[in-house]
């Protein structure tokens, strides 16, 4: 019965490390989302969805190589901070 609870444990351990927002940004701080669609398109991308999610914006669309992506980008500094790619 221990291995189990022990594996239980382990994993409400490592849960909140999961649910960490993957941009720490304050609101306050967020540049407007048109400002990084314009950044993008002027870099060759087609965006056609920006949404908000793990605290960054989630920028749905085709890069300037025309692939499909799913990219994650910095409320502040517009960096990419990944992808569900």
């Amino acid at each position: 019965m221990r291995p189990p609870l022990l594996a239980l444990i382990l994993a409400g351990l490592a849960f909140p490390a999961v649910a960490a927002e993957r941009c720490d940004v304050p609101q306050a701080d967020w540049r407007p989302v048109e400002e990084l669609t314009a950044d993008l398109i002027a870099q060759g991308w087609t965006v056609s969805n920006v949404k908000t999610e793990d605290g960054c914006y989630e920028v749905y669309g085709r890069d300037q190589d025309g692939n499909r992506v799913e990219t994650f980008f910095d409320p502040a500094t517009f960096e990419a901070v990944g992808s569900d790619d």
